[in-house]
């Protein structure tokens, strides 16, 4: 179980700035608790526990300094327009921290590889991650995003300002094209969704 030295306060305000829920303590001697995923964090004077099965839901947030990750994304959509859905992992040394797969209505195949790229910066934001390395299978969106390419549609203009808005939140950030088998799992995650 993690321990980290920090002010209980200035930890507070990180979680809090990230959309966590945080709660008086159950003793005394608790400053505040707060629960993300599968963690909860506990607050003392000095120092803040965190226990769960998956504490890096809360020590990211906690920690000075909020690292690197790889970041994979993927959309899908049956019909081109049609249902659709995305697909996104974060992952870092300790492994996967994070990944996410919703529905998100009518689109076309390449609105929803944008809209997963949105998604996952923004998790990556909300970690508190200074650095990415993000990962797709779409050669169009990786082009696009760089700069390579232009994008004629006005929905993927709006969403490539938006997607390089996020990247320029980050210290360093790269963005390259990779092969379907590399993204299996935001490509599993996009078609659960889509599929459930």
């Amino acid at each position: 179980m993690p321990v980290i030295e920090a002010d209980p306060d200035a930890a507070r305000e990180r979680l809090e700035a990230a959309g966590v829920d945080v709660t008086p303590g159950n003793t005394d001697h608790e400053e505040w608790r707060a629960k993300r995923g599968d963690a909860v964090a506990v607050a003392y004077a000095d120092k803040i526990v965190v226990q769960g099965a998956s504490p890096t839901d809360l020590t990211l947030l906690l920690e000075e300094g909020g690292g690197r990750a790889h970041v994979y994304f993927d959309g899908a959509s049956r019909g081109n327009p049609g249902p659709a859905a995305v697909g996104w992992v974060l992952v870092t040394s300790d492994g996967i921290v994070a990944e996410g797969g919703e529905r998100i209505g009518e689109a076309t195949n390449n609105q929803a590889e944008y809209r997963a790229l949105l998604g996952a910066l923004e998790a990556a934001r909300d970690y508190g991650f200074d650095e990415v390395d993000v990962r797709g299978d779409s050669e169009l969106i990786v082009k696009q995003v760089r700069g390579e390419w232009d994008a004629n549609d006005p929905t993927l203009r709006e969403h490539r300002v938006r997607v390089r808005e996020l990247l320029s939140s980050f210290d360093r950030w790269s963005i390259a094209h990779v092969p379907r088998e590399i993204n299996d799992r935001a490509d599993e995650l996009a078609n659960e969704a889509l599929d459930g």
